[in-house]
């Protein structure tokens, strides 16, 4: 090793080469000449700028350092040459240095606000009224001129948030730092320099990016960006600063022609706050984006509606089946929506809506047109991993709770199918998986004569999903009553259709029915699937729900009178069921427990459960079951005394409802399962595709929860022995239970058949 280096003798360096550094340009000054010129421009500014400067103009000398204040002192105003004259020749000597490059940076690094202050002390501050002769005049109209000329160059050409800070600190504003010296008292700043100064900065607001100088601006001097430090943290938290800057962007400045002119040039950059990544700056930025949004909503809702929630929901609002889709974008596969356009569309409603958490009539009111296809995307996302998600369901929870009841309830109509005019996804669009891990939305590929059944069935599929989906959704709104109300909600969905008379479907080849007919059945069908779709609703909130989803007295009354109401209409039509005797039981043993003191009533819980009177006496008068009639009766009497008088029906209705046991020893859920089967299974020979198809997935979701019960009835429903099925139904069934085997697993389903009695070969 010494050998070899003793005989290593490298070449010369070749300064083309990479480990050669570039050579340093020749007016880069060292550390020692930097100190020396920084030195020498403090020295220039403590005695040629700051002494000549008025009172309330900038920060006084004697607040600086203890050697201002003895400059302060020795600093003759009355010597020749004038004041204002030596302060002119001050700041042009430094503005003429400033023109060199490396100069310049120290200049306005350090001097920027004091050089500012003596610019605008020469330009613009108020002469005498009274004429002056030539040689009264301290400055000539020219040099004011230039005075003006230079500070309107001088803010174009520095680092804009340095140039808002200090015209903050001119104004008299807060103190940015209370560190800072310039935080001393001072006098009162002259009303001629807090307008001057108000105009200069609303200059720099209009200027392109002028939204982010002046939040930088206000923001770098307490901790945040530029300085970082430990006080970023507090900055933060600091929702009144973030208040002032929204206040200050929400306030149309004067120099702006119209607040509609100002909102339309300033509101693209108030979008943009919320896209900044860096680390140190990305909270405060999304902070003021986000109350400067809600300020503006508040203030101007209409321009707001216009200029910032119109392009924030743009890539949803184009996609909607009301929206008209260009003739060239109507090519299959085409792009309407990337990835990270519908990704920062999310995230930003996320920050506007929940994080803002202001529900302000204007932002509801935009975001409930896209609100279906908001819960379109959250169940597509559902299907697999996707970062937007969660923000998908956050959006969703919180409109839900922020709206109207009744319009919640609407839209969870539209959510779940119920209602066709609430606006959707348009038909010609999907969603499609992107390779960030996002969304992105394209133009549906044709659909080919052979692949129709392939898409109903998909069709079918995803709208089953989308039930699910939005059971899930609603776990999360039991609290609040939402889910509540919606399952009330169903119930009475379900008796109105029980009520409606169902002209059965005529079995008339389709060329021998008239144009009038085929409109009538087309009305049948879509009510079979109208009472499907709430069959599958009520399916899924009673799987997925807990005990607790009647929140208040109200919604256990109303969930009663559905129930009470329903029984009366089928009597109205002679169509009373066991299931239906059990579930009137039920409801009514309900009222019966909260009678029975398992609830502390008050009066104005029974003022509530007064509405049940009418329907109880309906009841007592025409059901056929004395039982019932009998506890009819009693809970009319009990409920009118409020409580006072209580039969002993009511107190054994009121330990059968807590047994949850029928005469016959079944529980209610096992008397209504069985109805549902029997439902779903006589719509296996519906002749209408879409009907059928929801009848299979009706039978496979019951499936999953009582496998026994269910295995036996398709079984019994295949064997053809009997000749009791046509070769299509005996299909379909066959269809149901492979999907129940695929679900189950071969084994599970031996063990299930075995347990009902049977053993599957």
């Amino acid at each position: 090793m010494i050998r070899l280096a003793a005989d290593f003798n490298p070449g010369k360096p070749n300064p083309r080469t990479p480990e050669v550094a570039p050579a340093l340009s020749p007016d880069v000054l060292s550390i020692s000449q930097q100190k020396t010129v920084q030195s020498t421009l403090q020295f220039v500014v403590t005695l040629g700028v700051c002494p000549y400067l008025m009172a309330g103009i900038g920060v006084p000398l004697k607040y600086r350092t203890e050697f201002g204040a003895v400059v302060q002192d020795v600093v003759s105003l009355d010597a020749a040459p004038h004041a204002a004259q030596r302060l002119y020749t001050s700041c042009r000597v430094l503005l003429n240095v400033a023109q060199h490059a490396s100069l310049g940076s120290l200049i306005f690094c350090r001097h920027f606000g004091d050089i500012a202050a003596g610019l605008c002390q020469l330009g613009f501050c108020p002469i005498k009224r009274k004429p002056l002769t030539p040689a009264e005049e301290v400055l000539t109209e020219e040099e004011r001129t230039l005075s003006r000329e230079a500070l309107r160059d001088m803010l174009d050409q520095v680092y804009q948030p340095l140039a808002v800070r200090e015209l903050l600190i001119l104004q008299g504003g807060p103190p940015q730092s209370c560190t800072d010296v310039k935080t001393q008292l001072r006098c009162r700043t002259p009303a001629w320099l807090r307008h001057l100064c108000g105009q200069l900065l609303s200059e720099r607001l209009m200027r392109p990016s002028g939204v982010q100088a002046v939040v930088r601006g206000i923001l770098e001097g307490a901790g945040a960006g530029a300085a970082g430090g430990s006080d970023a943290e507090a900055t933060a938290a600091d929702w009144k600063k973030c208040d002032l800057i929204a206040k200050i962007l929400a306030s149309c400045p004067q120099q702006s022609l119209s607040p509609e002119d100002y909102y339309r040039d300033i509101c693209p950059q108030i979008l943009d706050l919320f896209h900044f990544q860096d680390k140190l700056t990305v909270r405060q930025f999304q902070r003021v984006a986000t109350t400067t949004f809600i300020t503006m909503s508040r203030e101007h809702p209409q321009l707001a509606a216009n200029y910032l929630l119109q392009p924030l929901l743009a890539p949803l609002q184009r996609c909607l089946n009301t929206a008209e889709i260009p003739e060239s974008d109507m090519v299959p596969g085409t792009i309407l929506v990337t990835e990270e356009e519908l990704s920062r569309c999310i995230e930003d409603v996320y920050k506007v809506y929940v994080v803002g958490n202001e529900p302000l009539t204007v932002l509801l009111d935009s975001l409930l047109p896209v609100l279906r296809m908001l819960f379109a995307l959250y169940c597509f996302t559902k299907q697999s991993v996707s970062h937007i998600r969660s923000f998908c369901q956050e959006i969703l929870l919180w409109i839900l709770e922020k709206l109207e009841r009744k319009i919640a309830i609407a839209s969870l109509k539209g959510f779940a199918g119920l209602d066709k005019a609430v606006p959707s996804l348009h038909p010609l669009c999907q969603f499609r998986t992107a390779t960030k891990g996002g969304s992105m939305i394209t133009i549906r590929e044709a659909i080919s004569d052979e692949d129709e059944d392939e898409a109903l069935y998909q069709k079918v599929s995803s709208e089953q999903s989308q039930v699910e989906h939005l059971g899930d959704l609603l776990t999360h709104c039991q609290e609040c009553g939402l889910a509540g109300d919606f399952f009330i909600f169903c119930l009475k969905e379900l008796t109105h259709l029980a009520v409606e008379n169902e002209a059965e479907l005529k079995s008339e080849p389709f060329f021998s029915k008239s144009l009038l007919e085929l409109e009538h059945q087309a009305l049948l069908v879509e009510g079979q699937e109208h009472r499907l779709l709430v069959l599958q609703l009520l399916a899924v909130l009673c799987e997925k729900m807990s005990e607790q989803i009647f929140t208040n007295i109200t919604q256990v009354v109303d969930f009663v009178a559905a129930t009470l109401q329903r029984a009366c209409a089928s009597l109205a039509h002679e169509a009373k069921s066991t299931v239906e005797s059990q579930t009137l039981s039920m409801s009514m043993g309900l009222v019966a427990v909260m009678l029975g003191g398992a609830v502390q009533l008050k009066s104005s819980d029974f003022a509530i459960m007064k509405q049940l009177l009418p329907l109880l006496e309906k009841v007592s008068n025409t059901y056929p079951d004395t039982v019932i009639q009998e506890l009819a009766l009693d809970l009319q009497i009990t409920i009118s005394t409020h409580g006072a008088f209580a039969t002993q029906a009511v107190s054994v209705a009121a330990q059968s409802t807590l047994n949850k046991k029928s005469p016959e020893g079944k529980t209610e859920e096992e008397q209504q399962s069985h109805h549902d089967t029997q439902i779903f299974l006589e719509n296996l020979e519906h002749e209408d595709t879409f009907v059928y198809l929801s009848a299979i997935q009706g039978v496979a979701l019951l499936s999953d929860v009582y496998p026994e019960k269910i295995l036996l009835d398709l079984l019994a429903q295949y064997d053809s022995s009997k000749d009791k099925h046509t070769p299509e139904t005996r299909m379909k069934v066959g269809e149901v239970l492979i999907r129940i085997v695929r679900a189950l697993g071969e084994f599970s389903c031996s063990i299930h058949l075995e347990q009902g009695g049977e053993v599957c070969l």
